[in-house]
């Protein structure tokens, strides 16, 4: 057997219907993996850095108006998407006309925009997780097909043996075992990066959740000590 017969590309040349359409399927779930790992990190980085810009400007400039025009530039910012959100519902409440102002229109008021707020970070958070479980489908279910793979190629290795009278030599076993093997190295190289990537992007994903809901709060307490003001000046 010649080195380039040992070769991977070789070895899945050679292998059988079955191991070969093992190695095909896993390399496109590598492909979609690897796929989805690139997109998710940059949309990550993004929210990411955008976020931060967001929040620094809005307790620096401390002006809705102006707070909405910089959110509106941010276009990869979560926070700043459920802040355009919420200013949207609370202009609406409070234009000219909308609402005679009494205690009771002051609670809905709240209560409205705390809405706003929970569903928009809902929404975004339903937008980060998008085609992350596909990497944690993948790293469970990719090292099986592999496990697969790896059963037929030693079950081809025992009939080559049978075939040929019982002959156990190198040259008799080695193909089914080198598919077993290629079987199963593909299953491995498919699940751990989607497994780590799962992992990290999960991670990430929390920490903005946390800035989201951190933000939400903090908004919700301008907005109650201004209705409060304002009730106290007009009563």
């Amino acid at each position: 057997m010649s080195p380039e017969d040992l070769s991977i590309v070789s070895m899945v040349r050679s292998a059988g219907p079955m191991v070969q359409f093992v190695i095909y399927l896993l390399l496109g779930f590598s492909i979609a993996t690897w796929t989805i790992i690139l997109m998710k990190y940059f949309y990550v980085r993004r929210a990411f850095k955008e976020s931060a810009q967001f929040v620094e400007y809005f307790w620096k400039t401390r002006d809705f108006s102006n707070a909405f025009a910089r959110a509106k530039d941010l276009k990869n910012s979560p926070v700043a998407r459920i802040f355009r959100n919420a200013y949207i519902e609370l202009r609406k409440l409070n234009r000219p006309g909308a609402q005679e102002q009494d205690d009771t229109d002051f609670t809905a008021n709240v209560e409205s925009i705390r809405r706003i707020l929970g569903r928009s970070r809902n929404m975004e958070s339903v937008r980060m997780i998008q085609m992350v479980p596909f990497l944690a489908t993948t790293g469970n279910i990719a090292p099986f097909i592999g496990l697969f793979g790896t059963v037929w190629g030693i079950m081809n290795a025992f009939r080559s043996i049978a075939i040929q009278a019982g002959s156990t030599s190198l040259g008799t076993v080695a193909p089914g075992v080198s598919e077993a093997l290629v079987a199963t190295a593909a299953g491995l190289a498919v699940a751990i990066p989607a497994v780590m990537a799962f992992n990290y992007f999960t991670q990430k994903i929390r920490i903005i959740e946390s800035e989201m809901e951190s933000f939400s709060s903090d908004f919700m307490s301008i907005v109650e000590n201004e209705a409060r003001r304002q009730q106290s000046r007009e009563s």
